[in-house]
């Protein structure tokens, strides 16, 4: 078990321990340029989607839309499929209008499943079983439940009642991020304890169905998933393998309050329900403070982006991933994966780029040494990054 120790997190500085730290030597030979510290790992990874795949073309048949402006929108979007759960038939062509009522359970059935999916993919990536899982973190958007999703995952995996868990709710698409920097502070206070960071979405439970562009750009775009990723800082004495996963060195954030409404999830009082509203403006203002809150990220580190090995963005849109290329100066190779994504899936919200990072993994080309940087944006507006190390 581990023993409790403060921790500083702060977006300019990588994590600060308040207390004396062992194995001071190996970390500083691991981590060049950083201080001496214990490093949550990240050490495993898992994916989960809805059952049904449609294609953007089979979304507008089967809701039977024809207005030309919204069938460019879908089909124009760079997204080939998504995982949707979508309303059963009415047995007259149509589909069941489901009331708010409807879709807060469709959020509780699919996260739930998908999640639980998702997390035992994820540790057996780790190697790890459930019976280890110290601290579980999860995050939505697409619903709101109490008790939350933690409590029901823990109920429904049969994991130990002693586990400690955390709830994020309603941050959005950024979330993921949010949530890995609070869980790396908690595993660095807690090393050889295996901590789970659980992203799931059930963007089919939070779509309205109108005529209007307003929602035609939201539901041209989101898709249902759920992402896990675990960590774990190692126990004194330990020396981790290179091969166990990237190390997390520093967290940096920028919101820009400017833009708080540009992004938002709030009550339709003519839909009688809560849908989404995406500003078009949000790809250039999004890329606009990329290259901000990246060069934060990296200051203090002797780094530059030139020396960013591996790059995970989140799949946002098509015009939010070339914002964000053109900002940042990357090529189309540095986002294959998140645009890979964005093809199979869509906008997965919060758990986007930890699908992306999961196929950054299954190439096998990060080498030991080499930086990656994760990119996630979200309401705020907002735009949260980490530095990693293999």
């Amino acid at each position: 078990m581990g023993v409790d120790v403060p921790v500083t997190v702060n977006a300019d500085r990588p994590l600060v321990l308040d207390a004396p730290v062992l194995e001071t030597e190996v970390a500083s030979a691991r981590y060049p340029g950083f201080p001496a510290l214990p490093r949550p790992r990240i050490v495993g990874v898992g994916t989960a989607a809805t059952s049904t795949s449609y294609s953007q073309r089979e979304v507008l048949d089967t809701f039977g839309i024809t207005d030309p402006k919204v069938r460019s929108l879908f089909l124009n979007s760079a997204i080939e499929r998504r995982n949707l759960d979508l309303p059963p038939e009415d047995g007259a062509s149509g589909r069941v209008t489901e009331s708010q009522g409807d879709l807060l359970d469709k959020h509780k059935r699919l996260a739930v499943e998908m999640g639980a999916a998702a997390l035992q993919a994820c540790l057996k990536r780790s190697g790890a079983e459930l019976s280890d899982l110290r601290h579980l973190c999860v995050v939505t958007s697409t619903g709101f439940l109490t008790p939350g999703l933690s409590a029901l995952l823990i109920r429904e995996l049969g994991i130990d009642r002693h586990c400690s868990r955390s709830d994020i709710v309603g941050m959005g698409c950024n979330a993921g991020l949010n949530a890995l920097n609070v869980v790396a502070g908690w595993s660095a206070a807690h090393p050889g304890e295996l901590a789970v960071v659980l992203c799931a979405e059930a963007c089919s439970a939070a779509y309205t169905m109108d005529s209007t562009m307003r929602t035609a750009v939201v539901n041209s775009l989101f898709g249902d998933g759920a992402a896990a990723v675990a960590l774990l800082t190692d126990a004194a004495g330990a020396t981790p393998a290179d091969s166990e996963g990237p190390a997390v060195l520093k967290f940096a954030s920028c919101i820009i309050p400017e833009a708080l409404d540009a992004m938002r999830y709030d009550w339709d009082r003519a839909q009688d329900r809560f849908s989404f509203f995406l500003d078009p403006q949000i790809p250039y203002v999004v890329g606009a403070h990329a290259e901000i809150v990246v060069d934060r990220l990296l200051s203090g580190t002797g780094l530059r982006r030139s020396d960013i090995g591996h790059w995970v963005v989140h799949s946002g849109g098509k015009k939010v991933i070339d914002a964000v290329v053109v900002n940042l100066g990357l090529t189309r190779h540095d986002v294959r994966h998140t645009v890979g994504v964005l093809r199979d899936h869509g906008n997965v919200s919060s758990g986007s780029f930890l699908f992306s990072y999961e196929r950054l993994l299954e190439e096998g080309v990060a080498r030991p040494g080499e930086y990656g940087v994760f990119v996630t944006m979200g309401p705020g507006s907002t735009i949260e990054t980490a530095l990693v190390q293999w």
